[in-house]
């Protein structure tokens, strides 16, 4: 599925929960764990529910917390999506949503407790969980694009891997916090992540995605100088377009303005020499294609100027200012610079 599909997508989706937020009970109370007393509602907060409502909410919430500390995580799990799901108004939701993340992931149920996550982070936007949360997400997501099998029934069946799975978490990620330190770390990730499936377009997108939204990154340096050798991978040699070339010869240069102190300047320095000459290589063979099978020499000249031009003190440019010597003893043999034209017959009737 293309890349801006799902990103439509995740947006559309995205939007929609938002607007739904406005009507979402707003939570952000502690609760204490002590294993004599159990759970206990900060001083001064409200838990949400009142009599036997809250009662009920409390002794759930302590028995499946229980079951989690004695090792039963099924019944545990089984505990805290009741609570969520039965009192998710109250503030013992969104720790139980939390909880029963945190016991999906033990058991390499991945999806599930990214499912379990994205609950707290919609439905309770105002969570003082929010950074760990979205951490947690991005630890999800970073072990399927690695390969991590999610496993099914309770965790005990491995599934496939599905490295997919691992982009598109992260892309929710972004829409999650995009003005967080785990947005770059993100499209990074998204980008190594389509690479390794040889998707070099997808991946251009998304660190153009992060030089451009986030130039302050630490990482922005590392993502110019991956969209340099990204570009140049898609260059197929001086005998072809050379859109690409110049692509990655502009980013390398980029890095060497924005970046002059970083110790990746020799690199940059590396793709820009090679870039320049496979530029000037493909002027010297258009060069070669009029001076030898065309004899149009002005068009030779003008590419073989050119192929100097591109890069003064390289091997091409010795061999162009050598096929200019050509040229001009070819021209000055022939009195003129383009070919013959035909005579012109006059026809009498």
């Amino acid at each position: 599925m293309p890349i801006f599909f799902l990103r439509r997508t995740a947006l559309l989706c995205w939007t929609a929960a938002v607007l739904a937020l406005s009507a979402a009970p707003r939570l952000a109370a502690d609760l204490t764990w002590d294993s004599t007393t159990g759970w206990k509602v900060e001083e001064g907060a409200l838990s949400g529910l009142t009599g036997a409502q809250g009662r009920q909410a409390l002794d759930l919430m302590n028995k499946a917390r229980r079951d989690e500390e004695a090792g039963k995580i099924g019944s545990a799990i089984k505990g805290y999506d009741k609570v969520s799901s039965k009192f998710g108004s109250s503030v013992y939701a969104p720790e139980a949503l939390f909880r029963s993340g945190k016991l999906l992931f033990k058991r390499k149920q991945y999806n599930k407790a990214f499912e379990e996550y994205q609950g707290v982070l919609r439905r309770y936007p105002n969570t003082k969980r929010f950074n760990e949360l979205i951490g947690e997400q991005y630890r999800i997501a970073t072990l399927l694009l690695d390969g991590a099998h999610n496993h099914m029934l309770g965790g005990l069946i491995p599934g496939f891997s599905n490295r997919t799975k691992g982009i598109q978490f992260l892309e929710v990620i972004l829409l999650n916090a995009p003005y967080s330190d785990y947005a770059p770390l993100s499209l990074m990730e998204i980008a190594r992540g389509y690479q390794r499936e040889r998707s070099t377009e997808e991946a251009i997108d998304a660190l153009d995605r992060l030089v451009n939204t986030y130039p302050q990154s630490v990482i922005a340096p590392v993502a110019y100088l991956k969209l340099g050798d990204l570009h140049a991978s898609l260059s197929e040699g001086p005998m072809y377009d050379q859109a690409s070339t110049k692509e990655a010869m502009t980013y390398y240069e980029d890095f060497m303005i924005l970046y002059p102190g970083d110790s990746n300047v020799a690199v940059a320095a590396t793709g820009v020499d090679r870039m320049k000459t496979i530029l000037s290589k493909s002027k010297i063979y258009l060069g070669d294609f009029y001076f030898y099978k065309r004899s149009n020499y002005r068009a030779a000249r003008v590419f073989y100027n050119e192929a100097i031009t591109a890069y003064p003190e390289s091997a091409p440019a010795a061999l162009a200012k050598k096929r200019l010597a050509e040229v001009d003893a070819k021209m000055a043999t022939n009195a003129i610079g383009a070919p013959k034209a035909p005579k012109k017959r006059f026809w009498l009737f």
